[in-house]
């Protein structure tokens, strides 16, 4: 009987694979990537047309060894890397490194971990596409080139530790022009004049706003109208019912996944991505093994496949009846520009594998993740949501005033999934008013406002922004982001993203020497290209070849130009138990430390502990944000170790006397 191996990327799917197949099936994994770029030179020969140089990423010895040896004795190798361009490029690796006869090699890809794809892929091998290769190719040669390049002039001229990147210094640039537009945001005072009205044989006032020409910039204005309107009738002259519908949502992309579960759930994209990681690569259930829940994570595409949204149309109406379900052809799609349509979207791989059936084989975070996602591809099947939009006109003296609702008739997809924005009534006192109804006049309301300025970048609108500029592209958008964090070149707080003084510095530079090398549009021009690439439209050289004498030249220029940067440490008030000064806030590989100023004379350090902005529930003593020895994060007491309270999940900031402080 003939031999098979299956290599895949990550160890987790191994086990949810093979049970899968029978026993002339062997399933391996090569733990990502096998060869790379070497770290220690740039290995790009720029004289010979930038041919890279790649080696055995070090560690990998033993894992190719062990491929090397299963391969011999394979009749079969399939190549089941991840299906995207990255993935397709370690498959390129592999067959690179494994030496094997080509003729026995071929490349298979689903895009679900179920028995049903695992077999369907078996059965439909084929070649590795080059120029999928080829994109991932430029892509990590543009890349090193800019880090290589920049990097060691950021040592030099600023601090060791530095970074730079074309996506994510681009990123980095759009998040300091919002807080240099915040910065320069001057508010404009406005006012705003609602008044209370009671219909004939009402129990309660009626809100309405005034909505006339007048404007109302001041509080002059605003009494000058309000004298006008003394002793006035008001008048209902229009009552105007319209139906309108809310379509349903799309299924998840990348993107749409990263910032919904920021918004519904309070995730980071990387905690996003690497729970949804989980979920795709396999969850125990209960009485059916290993088995993935989600399709593949990576994707910019809402397509669905026939099957599932035949499935996911006979589950709804199977379960919530006929008038649920989506019209056929009725999920639109949405697939602007570039997208890499081979995927679907983010969607269960089975509809009927509820949140609540798999409750007890997954993790809190996982259930609510899968919850979310569940709720999401069920909604984008379902019917749009109808409801009246009803507006009552008022007249005042000629001054016109407002009230309005938006009365739900058929709830559709909000059956299972609700919408930030949706803000409906399932009945409304509006609905009650004619023109014949008389109103009698109670009271004003006048309200002072300012304007706002742009709201700081949270990641998760982050995402959306480099999404819309074209900058990145789903596997990228989370590891920017961490990045930039890591690096402490911005800060989160309360979901926020603001820029440090070192990433206004480094900003700085980039934006002086190397603008045309992170420009928004350059680099959004560049993920064109290397889509053009993917498509067999482009030689795979031919951006490199473009790029690289704008980078040289902008870096000949800052290596002449450029003085070197002194950054003040942050002083804090704790004192060196040593000699006594003032203690500094250091960043090291775990982040945060405090060090003291007199270094090399003085080496103390001790730890950096954040308030976590809440009391412990034994003692009453400070919450402090800790770290384990493997960098997890969790939350202890200020007096330990005479308290010893601890807790792994985020203490709420407000407590009420006598009550225990319970975690979100």
């Amino acid at each position: 009987m003939a031999h098979h191996l299956i290599i895949v990327e990550s160890p987790a799917k191994v086990k949810t694979i093979q049970k899968f197949l029978g026993k002339n099936y062997d399933v391996e994994a090569s733990g990502g990537h096998v060869r790379d770029l070497p770290k220690s030179q740039l290995g790009i020969d720029i004289e010979n047309d930038f041919e890279p140089r790649y080696i055995t990423i070090r560690g990998k010895g033993d894992v190719m060894a062990n491929l090397r040896k299963k391969a011999k004795k394979a009749d079969k190798i399939y190549l089941a890397t991840d299906p995207d361009r990255e993935g397709e490029a370690i498959a390129w690796h592999l067959q690179e490194a494994l030496k094997a006869d080509e003729a026995k090699v071929c490349r298979i890809t689903f895009n679900e971990i179920t028995k049903t794809a695992v077999k369907a892929s078996l059965q439909k091998p084929r070649t590795l596409d080059m120029d999928l290769v080829d994109a991932q190719q430029a892509r990590r040669i543009l890349d090193r080139m800019v880090g290589y390049s920049i990097s060691p002039l950021l040592w030099k001229k600023v601090k060791r530790g530095l970074s730079a990147g074309r996506v994510q210094s681009a990123a980095l640039g759009m998040v300091a022009a919002r807080e240099a537009e915040i910065t320069a945001f001057t508010p404009e005072e406005y006012w705003t004049l609602e008044a209370d009205v009671r219909p004939e044989n009402s129990k309660k006032p009626l809100r309405i706003r005034y909505s006339g020409k007048v404007k109302l910039t001041g509080e002059e204005d605003v009494q000058k109208l309000m004298r006008r309107l003394e002793g006035t009738a008001y008048v209902i002259t229009e009552v105007k019912s319209t139906q309108k519908t809310r379509r349903a949502p799309l299924p998840f992309t990348t993107s749409t996944l990263q910032q919904e579960a920021s918004r519904a759930l309070n995730f980071s994209t990387q905690k996003t991505m690497r729970i949804a990681q989980q979920l795709y690569e396999g969850i125990d259930i209960r009485g059916n093994g290993t088995v993935g829940v989600i399709t593949y994570l990576r994707t910019d595409s809402t397509r669905v496949a026939e099957e599932a949204d035949a499935a996911a149309r006979a589950y709804i109406r199977g379960t919530y009846g006929e008038e649920y379900v989506a019209a056929p052809g009725g999920s639109r799609a949405q697939n602007k520009g570039k997208i890499q349509d081979a995927h679907e979207a983010i969607r269960p791989t089975d509809l009927t594998r509820t949140p609540a059936s798999l409750k007890d084989s997954l993790s809190r975070d996982q259930f609510r993740l899968y919850q979310l996602i569940w709720r999401r591809f069920a909604a984008s099947r379902m019917q749009d949501v109808r409801y009246d939009c009803l507006v009552v006109k008022i007249d005042a003296n000629g001054e016109e005033f407002r009230a309005g609702a938006n009365i739900q008739t058929f709830d559709g997809f909000r059956l299972v999934y609700d919408l930030e924005e949706d803000k409906m009534d399932k009945h409304s006192a509006l609905t009650k008013l004619t023109e014949n109804t008389k109103l009698s006049f109670e009271a004003f309301d006048p309200k002072q406002h300012f304007t706002q300025p742009p709201a700081h970048f949270t990641e998760a609108s982050l995402v959306k922004a480099m999404e819309e500029v074209g900058i990145g592209r789903p596997s990228t958008y989370a590891p920017t982001i961490t990045t930039l964090l890591t690096r402490h070149y911005i800060t989160k707080e309360n979901r926020n993203l603001y820029m440090t003084e070192l990433g206004e510095v480094v900003n700085d530079i980039m934006q002086d020497y190397f603008a045309e090398v992170v420009d928004e549009g350059l680099t959004a021009r560049m993920e064109t290209a290397l889509d053009l690439v993917a498509e067999g439209q482009e030689e795979w050289k031919a951006p490199i070849r473009r790029f690289y004498p704008r980078l040289k030249n902008a870096v000949d220029r800052a290596e002449e130009e450029l003085e070197k940067v002194q950054l003040a440490d942050e002083v804090t008030e704790e004192l060196c138990e040593q000699c006594g000064r003032n203690l500094v806030i250091k960043y090291g590989p775990h982040g945060k430390f405090l060090a003291c100023p007199g270094f090399p004379e003085c080496r103390f350090t001790k730890p950096y502990l954040e308030k976590a902005g809440a009391q412990c529930p034994e003692c009453g003593g400070e919450l402090l944000i800790r770290k384990t020895r493997k960098g997890r994060r969790y939350y202890g007491c200020e007096n330990y170790p005479k308290c010893e309270y601890m807790t792994w999940q985020r203490p709420r900031t407000e407590k009420k006397a006598g009550t225990a402080n319970p975690a979100e």
